[in-house]
């Protein structure tokens, strides 16, 4: 069994739904506290073991390039004025070299299609994929859990929490079977079904392990819905060929790729930090007490 050592992080959407915010800057470079959230995504992978990442990018992009690189002038002028805690910091989120590889997707076809972009770099590996809009908070990463038990099962990992199921219909949903060794066997995968069909209220929450073969189905995946080619259609087709395990997560997820998500995610992560955290409580409380909703406010534009 091939241990996982790479992961796909897929960077190339526009971000339009935090316009203007993201007409010069990558929605993955915005950030949570003082850390962009590509950043958070990575270092989800790093603690699970992993040693290449790889970056199916599109144009504008280059600045998430930069980030994972060397910044020498600025390495030194933190070197000269001693700030040595700074570029400690900076040292230990730096990959190695030859850590990093990126691609482009140049079409938006779809998640899918972003994922088949890398076939050539992850090569005839099982391989970890994260999406990136997607922000973990717990003590054991979900990517290191996943791993844990793609190396007791050897087969495809998909990460599920609940939700309420009268919300199901907006989520991909697994259907659950027996459980094994640290998760449970899949019975099936559908994409937002409809109200009151869904097999269970377990959505997948945007972290997969998938095998090689999920690239030869994609080669020839059909587009589904939206028009795009859809990772869920071909990992149907291989749940046939081969199984796939849920693994239960039980810490927080945030949904970054919103505005309302992003906004929880830097409240969450603030109160969750030490050296931040001080007074943010109060100040969260004494807002809620004093701001009216925007709609008594008048309109914000």
């Amino acid at each position: 069994m091939k241990r996982v050592r790479k992961a796909v992080f897929p960077v190339a959407g526009l971000g339009t739904r935090f316009l203007p915010a993201t007409k010069a800057i990558p929605k993955e470079m915005l950030t949570v506290v003082d850390r962009p959230v590509i950043q958070y995504v990575v270092d989800e992978a790093r603690e699970a073991g992993i040693e290449h990442f790889i970056f199916v990018t599109g144009r504008n992009k280059a600045v998430i390039e930069d980030h994972f690189d060397v910044q020498f002038e600025l390495y030194d002028t933190l070197a000269q004025r001693g700030k040595n805690d700074e570029l400690a910091r900076l040292q230990r989120l730096q990959p190695l070299p030859g850590q990093t590889s990126f691609t482009r997707q140049q079409v938006p076809l779809g998640l899918g299609h972003a994922v088949w972009c890398a076939r050539e770099l992850v090569g005839d590996e099982p391989f970890a994929l994260l999406l990136p809009d997607m922000i973990m908070q717990s003590e054991k990463s979900c990517m290191k859990e996943m791993v844990e038990l793609y190396a007791e099962t050897g087969n495809n990992i998909v990460a599920v929490q609940e939700c309420d199921p009268a919300e199901a219909h907006k989520y991909g949903i697994v259907g659950r079977g027996e459980d094994t060794h640290h998760g449970f066997r899949i019975t099936g995968m559908v994409e937002k079904p409809k109200a009151g069909t869904a097999p269970s209220n377990l959505y997948i929450n945007g972290r997969y392990i998938l095998q090689p073969e999920i690239f030869g189905i994609l080669e020839s995946q059909e587009k589904g819905a939206g028009n795009e080619i859809q990772l869920t259609d071909a990992m149907l087709k291989l749940e046939k060929q081969q199984p796939f395990y849920g693994c239960h997560y039980q810490g927080r997820t945030f949904d970054c790729g919103s505005p309302e998500g992003f906004v929880e995610a830097n409240v969450a992560f603030a109160l969750w930090r030490s050296d931040v955290n001080g007074n943010m409580a109060g100040t969260i409380r004494k807002l809620l007490e004093e701001l009216k909703p925007s709609e008594q406010r008048g309109a914000a534009f």
